[in-house]
């Protein structure tokens, strides 16, 4: 008989029986882009309040879907939508480059803490070299780089760029960073796949060339060997190494994700055509991943299941292939395709479907990320529904990152109760000494049947049943997971 007050064991554990059952790992992430006010704010100026509500219908989107992660982009193009000691504020923010929120408020601050309160990670996403987007205004503020280091900006097409060819180019971008790594909470950081830009072409159509022959020129003189392609990759490969590096400096737990061009080389594996990225961007994308310089690597596969030519199973086994540090695999998906204006090239909700089921069969693969939140919001063709009756029914828990920290948190101090107020059975959770939680995993057995909640680490107390007419849990377990995602031993508690 189960009495009020604390709820007593009264029978011993049979480890074999009574083992709960393991909680999906799996990264579940949406990213949400800045630039052109593509998701947030949906447009500039906007008042704090709007660009607030915004930005938190986003998360509790997230939190519906059972995802655990999201992905802001916080530097679009040299700018900033967080107080940046380095770069002005965001036209796309305030309607005005280098103005802040009125009345002020830092978003990253913001985001963090709410993102945090939702059990959710954030990652600062940065683009590292561009300057200035075709979609952004002609006044720059006297902070912007290109009035302030006029020397290190290149026009090329319709935007501005940083050429990575100076060195203070990239120590700036790695400053920025790393300024953002210390000052704020975040989960990861996130670089795209904006690396020297894309190839723009003339009125003509001819290739335009990117305007670095200043730069290549003082490297020469410096005696350096490298051929003017072979440069340009090596300027890349020591941004990417450095920011891996400096991060890790910091603060080691922040995970670095890199989301290049789904591609590395035509070619690779054979059957695969198309934008040589290597060559055209110079991001030698493979090197990054085979050094290990980064914790997780989301290629952008923005291809269907059946492109003969860049079939998105074929390009993410290569990718696991080329694997040898054993990151993360988390591929980006291209679920705004849904609402392409191009009949012939929209895809309806089943190939995004498709695709992620082809992810969890790939070994080695173990998340993926959609681009981008608008789609999630809009519920495009139904893929919101569908995502939360398949593949996210159940809750998944961000995968461990072993390289970084393998000691799992302790088991914590649990008490299960009688509500003595409002009826029903509640769970209290006191981590062990002054460990840091990031998330609970509540697990509970009712009449023989599991359920799972995970929770997020701030939280002390859990609601297992509301009142007194409701089963009594049998058995509950209750775990800490940390910030890199270990899973520590559980307290249990059993009821007969």
């Amino acid at each position: 008989m189960v009495t009020a007050g604390n709820l007593q064991a009264q029978a011993r554990l049979d480890p074999v029986a009574d083992a709960p059952p393991k909680v999906q790992r799996e990264f579940r992430a949406m990213w949400i882009a800045s630039v052109a006010n593509i998701d947030w704010p949906s447009q500039p100026g906007l008042s704090v309040w709007e660009q607030q509500r915004e930005l938190l219908i986003i998360l509790d989107r997230a939190v519906t879907l059972k995802m655990n992660a999201v992905i802001l982009q916080v530097r679009p193009a040299s700018d900033a939508l967080y107080n940046s000691r380095y770069e002005p504020w965001s036209e796309y923010l305030t309607g005005e480059m280098g103005r802040a929120p009125e009345p002020f408020y830092d978003p990253l601050t913001f985001a963090v803490a709410e993102a945090h309160k939702r059990g959710l990670e954030l990652h600062a996403w940065f683009n590292p070299f561009r300057a200035h987007h075709a979609s952004g205004g002609t006044d720059f503020s006297t902070n912007h780089l290109k009035l302030a280091r006029p020397g290190i900006v290149r026009e090329y097409g319709r935007s501005l760029w940083l050429d990575p060819g100076e060195p203070a180019v990239r120590a700036h971008s790695l400053r920025v960073v790393l300024d953002v790594v210390r000052r704020y909470d975040i989960d990861g950081a996130h670089i795209d796949d904006y690396f020297y830009p894309y190839r723009e072409r003339d009125s003509a159509g001819v290739p335009a060339e990117f305007p670095d022959d200043a730069s290549y020129a003082r490297y020469r003189k410096a005696q350096g060997q490298l051929g003017k392609n072979d440069w340009r990759r090596r300027n890349v490969n020591l941004f990417v190494r450095a920011v891996h590096v400096g991060i890790k400096g910091v603060k080691p737990w922040v995970r670095f994700g890199v989301s290049p061009f789904g591609i590395w080389r035509p070619g690779n594996p054979s059957q695969v055509r198309g934008l040589d990225a290597y060559q055209e961007i110079y991001a030698d994308s493979r090197k990054w991943l085979r050094e290990g310089w980064l914790d997780y690597f989301t290629p952008q596969l923005y291809w269907e299941v059946g492109a003969p030519q860049q079939s998105y199973p074929v390009l993410l086994r290569w990718w696991v292939g080329e694997n040898v540090k054993k990151r993360h695999i988390w591929p980006g998906l291209f679920t705004s395709r849904i609402e392409s204006e191009d009949q012939v090239r929209r895809w309806d909700s089943g190939e995004i479907l498709e695709q992620i089921r082809r992810t969890r069969a790939q070994p080695g693969s173990d998340g993926h990320v959609h681009f981008s939140a608008r789609a999630l919001l809009r519920n495009l063709d139904g893929i919101s529904d569908s995502l939360l009756t398949g593949p996210y029914a159940e809750m998944a828990l961000v995968p461990a990152s072993p390289w970084l920290d393998r000691v799992p948190p302790s088991a914590p101090t649990i008490i299960v109760r009688r509500d003595t107020i409002a009826g029903g059975v509640v769970v209290t959770m006191k981590p062990f000494a002054k460990e840091s939680v990031w998330l609970w995993v509540v697990r509970a057995r009712t009449a023989g049947l599991w359920s799972t909640s995970v929770l997020p680490g701030w939280q002390r107390l859990h609601t297992l049943t509301r009142d007194d007419s409701a089963a009594v849990p049998e058995l509950v377990t209750v775990s800490a997971v940390d910030r890199v995602g270990n899973e520590g031993k559980a307290a249990r508690k059993t009821f007969r």
